[in-house]
């Protein structure tokens, strides 16, 4: 309703995971690094954490993006399958074809495709969000597929994305051999404070906004202790308070707004 008043080519602050809309925060520019490095430099399994709306979702999709054509990538969401289904949706998105519903089949198809792979001088990164929520005979199953090998280097790179439970899940005895081999660890916070603003302008410019928005230094603190530095929230309070700015015809965001848009979502 409010982006033709505001110039909006789209909505700046929807809470889906796009990636275009991604914001590199100190704690978002660090996961993204270290992701680039542990896939470059083929260390095998990489934990990303972070709590709900803090972006993890979208910092994959970034990451997807910004790979090169050398990079070859599946990436599975809401991975509640079994375990052959999880290995039958690996492949899917790989590419590869087996019409076999047998685990042997299938990982030994998915290991004659990381060998092609690397003789052509390729990396394989597998990226699975939401991990937390992977029982533990599925991560014993990943640990078995960062078992893929040569001699000198890992032909599949792993990325595990999840809540901080993840954490607790993989101490259990039955997964400290996956808890050992993961060799890179990050854990995504929210933004920080003098990081709101710069967030609310890039989302807006990245929506094509026209004009400046004003967002009021005392809108920005109530929006902050609201959210916490949350991006979800940030969006949810943001976008609220574009609709009650256009019904009031303004194009200034003021505590009172925040304050009014905040008791309506609370």
């Amino acid at each position: 309703m409010y982006k033709e008043f505001y110039g909006l080519k789209e909505n700046p602050f929807n809470v889906t995971s796009d990636p275009s809309f991604f914001f590199s925060s100190t704690y978002h520019a660090e996961a993204f690094s270290h992701l680039v490095y542990g896939i470059q430099q083929r260390k095998g399994i990489i934990l990303i954490t972070g709590e709900i709306g803090t972006g993890k979702t979208t910092l994959c999709r970034a990451l997807l993006n910004r790979l090169d054509q050398q990079t070859r990538t599946a990436f599975i969401l809401y991975p509640n399958f079994s375990e052959v289904q999880l290995l039958q949706m690996v492949i899917k998105d790989f590419g590869i074809q087996t019409s076999s519903s047998n685990k042997a089949a299938i990982i030994n198809a998915l290991n004659e495709f990381l060998l092609g792979e690397t003789n052509k001088g390729h990396n394989v990164v597998l990226i699975i969000d939401e991990a937390q929520n992977l029982k533990a005979s599925q991560l014993e199953q990943i640990r078995l597929l960062s078992n893929l090998e040569t001699e000198k280097e890992k032909l599949l790179q792993i990325i595990l994305v999840g809540q901080p439970e993840l954490c607790e899940k993989l101490r259990l005895p039955s997964l400290r051999q996956l808890n050992q081999r993961i060799t890179i660890r990050n854990h995504i916070k929210p933004l920080e404070k003098k990081e709101l603003k710069g967030y609310i302008q890039h989302r807006l410019h990245i929506a094509g906004a026209q004009k400046d928005v004003l967002f009021t230094d005392e809108a920005l603190e109530e929006i902050f202790l609201c959210s916490m530095g949350t991006p979800r929230l940030i969006n949810i309070i943001c976008d609220r308070a574009l609709l009650a700015g256009f019904v009031a015809e303004t194009w200034t965001i003021d505590y009172n707004i925040i304050k009014k848009c905040i008791e309506e979502i609370t």
